[in-house]
This record gives C-alpha cells, structure tokens and sequence, in this order.
C-alpha cells in the first residue's frame, strides 16, 4: 500500500493487516506512509523509507519508492504471497517477473479507469496475470468480467459495527446550529470522482424551498472550487465546509440525513457506516456499491449521477416523508450483517491460505 491517505481502503487495509498477522507466520507491510505506524498491529513488519521526506511527495513518486521496495524484499525470499492492495499493475507485473504470487485487490469500479482503449487493453492483459483478482461487490465483480473478461472474487469491506458505534460517543463540536431543520452531511475527497459540485447545486436550488443545514467533510484540490461556488451562489448560510477529521462518526452521529455524489466508487464504507449509526442515505446510482447496500432503492433513495435537480427532488422527498424514509432505512439497516467484519475478515484468510 505505498500512499495511506485516510480514506476507506486504507480503513479497511489496517483491518485486514490486524487481523492476518494473527493469522499467518510473518506479515510485512510495505508504505512510504510512516505517520500512519501506529495504527498497526506491533506484531506487523513495516517496510518503509528511512525518510520521512517521501511522505510528502505525490502518489506516483511513492509508487515508484515501494516498488523498490517489493523488489528488495522479493530478493530476500520468494517464498511469499504479495497482496497489492494499490499500484496493482506496477506490482503484479514485478510479481510475474520474479515468479511470485500476488492477489490484486482493486478499490473502484472499471468506470472510473476504463474509459480509455489503452488502459483497457492494459488492466485486462495485467490483471488476468495476477493469481488472483478480488473487488469489494457483486456488481463490481460482474463490471470487471463484462468490461474487461477479468475474472475475479467478491469479498465485501469489513464492518466494524462496535467500533463505529464506540466511537460515534467521542466528544465533537457542534456542527449544526439549529435542530428545526433538515441537516445534512456529505463526507468525501474533495475530487471530481466524489463530485460535491452536484450536491452544491442541488442544495442550491433547495435553498427557498426547505429549511436546511449541511456539512461538506473532507480535503482535497478542488476545495477552493467549491468554496467559490458556495460564495458566488450565497450558500453561506445554508452550507458549511469543514477539513478532514480522523473520526467523523460524532459528526454523522449530528445529522439527519447523508448524501453521497460519487461518479464512480467501489463499495463505498462510508455509506455502511452512515447505516451503522441509523442515517438516511441519498445516494447516486453510480458504479458501483450505492445499489447493492441500498437493496436497489429498497433501502434508500438513489438518483442519477451528475443529476442535481433529481437529487434536490429527493431530498425534498425525503424532507416531507420521513415516516415512509425510516421504514427504508430499517431495511437496509437490517441488510448490515452481510458486512460483519469477522465474517468478511475470515475470508481473506481462507483466499490466502488457498494457495
């Protein structure tokens, strides 16, 4: 995992680290990311750069550092099993080069990478070369054999309901001023991939129609573009923008309602962690996850992706139908367990201990 930003694969990459290196005989992980240490088991092996300089360079840098890396501990023993749970193309290619097995954990759907005929011909030829292929959802699984013939394995994110539920307690600020209104959250990278310009819109042509507070949560380059929009659009009032917090439950914990924009994702846990603490979810009908943890709009309200006055309309709906919205919501929330953690966690151990 050569760059740990604090998103939801790297949730789930220190779940599954803590959980297999009681599992198998040795378990080394290697990041350029060293400020990210203390989230790991003592038993872990970190292989990292002697500097921490490299932790601030770009993604592609630290790719290249970790691939050193692999490639250093390769040469000390081949008898090992690579898990690349990020830069799976660069990996499963070394991997293949020094006769090493290598399961390839790929985080979003092929939407998001394969519109490209290049990059197609690239993941299909490269994947299929790796031992095995594991996703995040069903739907996933069935895009990746339709769109690029790559078979592979659906293992879902591993939820921790306790500890979302633990930690949601935490002490916080007050985010939300006034309890009359309808308050809404979005959490996300501030990214095109996360797409919070159509969540702006939509609240923008809410503004006279409903009484509302939201909450953008996150970090990225196209914040100062949001900001903008916010101000040039007199949202100021209405809508707040706060920096990435390492624990976000408390501010869910707040709200009412969670709103999800994403033009592509994987198996998005942020949404399995809204579910936890009992939140309403709006979400776009991307690629892929929203539709299989809402139960296809059984256990939630989905729009069209980039489709600001459907979602604007869904919240309303949501805004003047809450009793039917909670009856929703109690299905999806009952739909959680096929997430549990240690059911999730138990087959990772299975697929590596396959081999």
């Amino acid at each position: 995992m050569p760059s740990i930003e604090g998103g939801g694969v790297e949730k789930n990459f220190f779940l599954v680290c803590n959980y297999l290196v009681n599992k198998v005989k040795t378990l080394k992980v290697i990041t350029v990311s060293k400020k990210f240490k203390k989230k790991f088991n003592k038993s872990i092996i970190l292989i990292t750069p002697s500097s921490k300089k490299w932790d601030n360079f770009n993604r592609k840098i630290k790719y290249l550092i970790a691939i050193l890396l692999l490639i250093k501990e390769i040469l000390k023993s081949r008898d090992t099993i690579i898990f690349a749970f990020q830069a799976n193309i660069y990996c499963i290619l070394i991997c293949k080069l020094f006769s090493v097995k290598v399961i390839a954990r790929s985080n979003t759907a092929p939407i998001g990478w394969s519109k490209n005929f290049l990059k197609r011909y690239i993941f299909r030829k490269v994947l299929n070369l790796s031992n095995i292929v594991m996703v995040n959802s069903v739907q996933f699984k069935n895009d990746l054999k339709r769109d690029l013939n790559v078979k592979s394995k659906c293992i879902y994110n591993p939820l921790n309901k306790y500890e979302i539920l633990k930690r949601s307690r935490e002490k916080s600020k007050k985010i939300f001023s006034n309890s009359n209104k309808l308050k809404i959250i979005n959490i996300g990278r501030f990214t095109d991939q996360k797409d919070q310009l159509t969540f702006l819109r939509s609240l923008n042509y809410l503004k006279n129609k409903i009484n509302f507070e939201a909450c953008i949560i996150g970090r990225g380059i196209l914040k100062e573009q949001l900001q903008k929009y916010i101000f040039d659009n007199k949202l100021s009032r209405f809508v707040k923008i706060m920096n990435f917090v390492e624990n976000p439950y408390p501010f869910i914990r707040q709200s009412d309602l969670f709103v999800l924009t994403s033009k592509y994702e994987g198996l998005p846990n942020v949404l399995l962690e809204a579910l936890t603490l009992k939140k309403f979810i709006i979400s776009s009908s991307c690629h892929t996850g929203p539709r299989e943890i809402l139960l296809n709009g059984r256990g939630g309200l989905l729009f069209k992706v980039g489709n600001h006055k459907e979602l604007a309309n869904k919240i309303k709906y949501y805004f003047f139908n809450k009793k039917k919205c909670r009856k929703l919501l109690n299905r999806s929330f009952k739909s959680l367990d096929r997430f549990d953690y240690k059911n999730n966690l138990l087959k990772y151990y299975k697929l590596i201990d396959s081999f």
